[in-house]
């Protein structure tokens, strides 16, 4: 096996370069999955000159890891949640703003469009491009102790969150104990009463089965979840132009079809929830968002300041 990103050669064959790609998750999961489809395509149109492999599970490493990884060039391609890029440029951090988007489509727009190019432009610098924005769900909300439909539902709420200072930020402007916990130990947590409620993507809280441990589910969509898909800069310009250009098409190709897998599993989840899962499921009206939304407006006065306003209004563009 080639090294990192390494070329050999056979007898009567050109050189092949070898991109190793890392993520965190299962294989059963929409990012893996269409990742096969993107290595058959990519391997297909190069004509072998460019090789494929794909390492799920963390194998490679966590999401900060990963991103280090390719920044550094000791690793080809990774797909980090675009949540630990803010130690590149802080301005990412405007992705994990609650109710930023009013829908997944306006959020795919968002980051097809203006702010994709924005963002992209902030970390260029690093030694990382991002080919693509692949979807990691909607995050949605459960509950053991009570549905939550209004912002006062939250108030005095245990809540597990991820350790972030916005999602922190986002539970205690509505009132609610945000508690940081890792996710290897939520399932635990949930049970013991150590928190009482938790948000993930339904096809995230269904596999993990939460509904265990929860009676309430409430389809919130929150935050709309994204991993970059990155390349290592000194990599991509080292290829030939064709090659350069099959690895964009393909990357937008695979986000695309990632995107709707990754849809169709929320939608089945979010009914899996109810009927296996038994959990009361209630799913937000606009109305009901819109009331979440403005009750954040502490938070979104900060947060502005913070990363400037010229790009939330550059987000907003794509909620009309």
């Amino acid at each position: 096996m080639a090294g990192c990103g390494g070329e050999k050669k056979e007898a009567g064959k050109a050189s092949e370069t070898v991109l190793k790609i890392g993520h965190v998750e299962p294989e059963d999961r929409s990012t893996h999955k269409a990742l096969l489809n993107f290595k058959k395509k990519v391997e297909e149109r190069s004509k072998g000159s460019l090789k494929i492999e794909i390492y799920p599970n963390g194998a490679l490493g966590g999401d900060v890891q990963l991103s280090e990884a390719v920044a550094t060039g000791s690793l080809d391609m990774a797909l980090p949640s675009t949540s630990v890029l803010t130690t590149y440029n802080d301005e990412f951090g405007v992705l994990d703003m609650p109710y930023l988007f009013k829908s997944s489509e306006a959020a795919f727009k968002a980051l097809d469009g203006d702010v994709g190019k924005e963002l992209n432009g902030k970390i260029a610098s690093k030694g990382i491009d991002i080919l693509g924005y692949s979807y990691n769900g909607p995050r949605s909300t459960t509950s053991k102790v009570k549905p939550i439909v209004t912002p006062e539902d939250l108030k005095g709420l245990k809540m597990r969150v991820m350790e972030s200072p916005i999602f922190i930020d986002f539970y205690k402007t509505l009132g609610a104990n945000p508690t940081p916990m890792s996710f290897t130990e939520l399932y635990t947590g949930l049970q013991q009463g150590t928190v009482e409620a938790q948000e993930n993507p339904p096809s995230l809280t269904f596999a993990n089965k939460f509904y265990e441990v929860q009676k309430y589910s409430t389809i919130d969509e929150h935050v709309h979840n994204f991993l970059a898909f990155l390349i290592n800069d000194a990599k991509f310009k080292s290829l030939s132009a064709d090659n350069q250009k099959i690895l964009q098409e393909e990357a937008k190709a695979y986000v695309d079809e990632q995107r709707k897998m990754e849809l169709a599993d929320n939608e089945k989840a979010i009914k899996d929830l109810e009927t296996i899962g038994k959990l009361q499921t209630n799913i937000l009206t606009a109305d009901q968002k819109s009331a979440m939304r403005k009750a954040l407006q502490p938070m979104y006065d900060k947060y502005e300041a913070k990363f400037g306003k010229a790009l939330f209004d550059l987000c907003e563009k794509y909620n009309q």
